[in-house]
């Protein structure tokens, strides 16, 4: 076990996954269906590690729960069927995820994937057999609440002051310093570093291979 660190917690979406623009088209055309004010690229990036009910009243304040649910209907349709954007690991995720394995460490993942979306990706990308708990948002609290990440490490019976907790969005930074973790943020996927900075992460790194570095040196 390291020294450090015994639970490494992951957010899935813009941190493993490559699938940000995938999700931006599918919120944009999920509003385009129901004829609703248009939202900039930049606003939907901004709800991305959201639970999808928090991403939609984000962007739709207000709005009755039938049509958020309708919303979620169809923003659930264009991403898992229609759009023709790819939804793919950044590439290195399995060695990284493999060499922390190998070093006996706790692998987890929260998310604000549904749990059908996660099971369905971590079928898909082969990346079930590392981790050992996960939390999504339709069965716990939405980021940044800290209580998915407090989930997983009394699951797995580790101290907050033992686990990091690695994401792209403020929402990953806010929910470890809530729940009293280290942090280290990730500026490929969502958020930019002026805004994960602020919540004072370990390290603030520009790159898959930036981060396979620093978990190999660090933890």
């Amino acid at each position: 076990m390291s020294t450090q660190f015994d639970l490494i917690v992951f957010d899935w979406d813009g941190t493993l996954m490559d699938s940000a623009a995938r999700i931006v088209s599918s919120l944009h055309a999920a509003g385009e269906d129901l004829m609703l004010p248009d939202r900039s690229d930049a606003e939907c990036r901004n709800v991305i590690g959201l639970g999808l009910y928090e991403a939609i009243n984000t962007l739709h304040p207000g709005m009755d729960p039938k049509y958020s649910m309708r919303f979620a209907d169809r923003y659930r349709h264009h991403f898992l069927v229609a759009s023709p954007l790819p939804e793919v690991l950044f590439e290195g995720v399995h060695e990284i995820l493999q060499s922390l394995e190998s070093r006996q460490l706790w692998l987890g993942v929260a998310t604000g994937k549904s749990r059908k979306g996660l099971d369905r990706v971590l079928e898909q990308t082969r990346c079930k057999r590392y981790f050992h708990s996960t939390r999504c948002a339709d069965e716990t609290c939405s980021k940044p609440d800290p209580m998915m990440l407090r989930e997983i490490i009394e699951e797995l019976d580790v101290s907050p002051d033992k686990t990091l907790m690695v994401g792209d969005t403020e929402y990953d930074m806010e929910m470890a310093s809530r729940a009293g973790t280290a942090a280290l943020a990730v500026t490929y996927g969502a958020h930019e570093g002026h805004r994960l900075k602020q919540y004072k992460p370990l390290a603030c790194l520009n790159s898959i291979n930036a981060m396979a570095s620093w978990l190999e040196n660090n933890v």
